[in-house]
């Protein structure tokens, strides 16, 4: 193991206690919970990888901000303090704040689908970026390397679009139904993996040729950013803010879940580059979905939050800490022989679930198994992505088999030490070692559009 791992760039000023439970109580709760970490109350969570969405710490330059918070219904001059922030970043024309992720999806998706059988095409879908685009009348494509599917060797940006697929795909499909094309960095469902700048630059080359807008799912954009830094070929003596900006000139549409490198609880964005129309279609549809414009369904507190946040998560300190809390508690379960994907992305390890339970069929949601046991052992919640989240075909209305069946365990920013990841190491590690005894889950209630969220699910009996 290389014991490299930086020390965290601040020093602690508040504490929040945690509680550890009982093992016997672990499995009353779960039980209560319907076998879905998701319905636990976080009081009964000893260490909670569940997302880094909003979980992380602020500043006390952050919690300065927030006591300027402008509320004021409109014209807020906390958003044109955000929106400064944003143009500086980016370097678009438009901002329009949202709550959070899906606000922005919800409001911008629905405008680029123009008519019946329209896809977008994406490195990897995420679960409500998928839902949304099915929910505004397309269908959602995934277009990722093979690399990703190996989680053994190493691949520098393994969350890479496949780009002569693309090209393919777009042939296949007809460009005029192609709504857009979704660059996520970093790429989650691939494992937290980031994207070269040289493959946003051959997307961005394909998307003009073919007259599609190209969008930027960019939640982890500065995370990829330090990535780019570290493995690419030209960019090491670049800081993390112009790399950014020279990914973000290569798409024209930047959404955002904000909670993540915004750095805030809470908190979404919409950045249009220069289309007017688009900005707004947008604006109006902000207002009965949203909020006013000027504020999206965000208080002026949490716009000056965002606004200090956005720039913290530039910093190259803060990032080289970030990655090493990812990379150590990833190593210390690859010592141990667990299978992960690797190497490790920016913001979770995402441990191999097919390789973990290779008894229970994805029908029987193996991660989901796993994400269970680590809890009863420890008290450590973290999430399925695979089968579960995947769900179903919205034609066929079959379960749908995910190309990777991963646990996710998500480091929340600025939040826990490198003993708290020891705790996590520790579970997981006695989990693999009785991996042949877990058995697979089926539902006692499935709602039929983001299941995994809000389902109930039972332990199949053994026959």
């Amino acid at each position: 193991m290389d014991n490299n791992y930086v020390a965290p760039p601040y020093r602690i000023k508040m504490v929040e206690p945690i509680r550890m439970t009982t093992r016997d109580e672990r499995e009353t709760l779960l039980k209560q919970a319907g076998y879905n970490p998701f319905s636990l109350r976080s009081e009964d969570v000893y260490i909670d990888l569940l997302t880094d969405s909003g979980t992380g710490a602020m500043s006390h330059f952050q919690w300065a901000a927030l006591m300027q918070g402008d509320e004021a219904y409109a014209g807020s001059r906390s958003f044109y303090k955000l929106e400064k922030v944003v143009k500086d970043i980016t370097g678009y024309a438009y901002v329009i704040p949202a709550h959070q992720g899906r606000g922005a999806e919800q409001v911008l998706l629905p405008r680029l689908v123009k008519h019946e059988h329209m896809i977008f095409i994406s490195n990897m879908h995420f679960d409500t970026t998928r839902a949304h685009v099915e929910i505004a009348g397309a269908r959602a494509v995934d277009c990722n390397i093979d690399a990703v599917l190996d989680t053994e060797t190493y691949h520098p940006f393994k969350g890479n679009f496949d780009a002569e697929r693309l090209v393919n795909i777009i042939k296949e499909r007809g460009a005029e139904n192609i709504a857009g094309i979704i660059m996520t960095i970093t790429n989650n469902s691939a494992g937290g993996q980031p994207v070269s700048m040289a493959n946003m630059r051959a997307v961005h080359a394909i998307a003009r040729k073919y007259g599609i807008p190209v969008l930027i799912d960019g939640a982890r954009y500065a995370e990829n950013a330090y990535f780019v830094k570290q493995r690419e070929d030209g960019y090491q003596h670049k800081t993390i803010r112009e790399i950014a900006r020279e990914a973000f000139d290569l798409a024209d549409i930047f959404l955002m879940s904000s909670k993540k490198d915004g750095l805030s609880n809470i908190g979404g964005l919409i950045v249009i580059r220069d289309d007017t129309h688009l900005y707004n279609e947008c604006r109006t549809h902000i207002v009965p979905m949203e909020g006013f414009p000027t504020y999206g369904g965000l208080a002026g507190r949490d716009m000056e939050v965002l606004a200090v946040g956005l720039q913290e998560a530039l910093e190259e300190d803060y990032l080289r800490h970030r990655l090493d809390q990812v990379r150590y508690l990833g190593d210390r379960l690859r010592d141990a022989g667990v299978p992960i994907q690797y190497p490790t992305g920016g913001h979770a390890v995402f441990v191999d679930c097919k390789k973990f339970v290779p008894h229970i069929p994805f029908d029987q949601f193996p991660a989901q198994a796993v994400v269970n046991q680590v809890y009863l052992e420890s008290g450590v919640r973290g999430v399925e992505i695979g089968s579960f989240l995947l769900g179903r075909d919205p034609d066929s209305h079959q379960n749908l088999e995910a190309p990777l069946e991963l646990m996710r365990l998500t480091i929340p920013r600025r939040t826990y030490t490198y003993r708290h990841l020891d705790v996590v190491a520790d579970a997981v590690i006695a989990t693999y070692q009785q991996r042949n005894d877990l058995i697979g889950l089926e539902f006692e209630y499935e709602p039929p559009v983001l299941r995994h969220f809000t389902a109930r699910l039972r332990p199949i009996k053994k026959v």
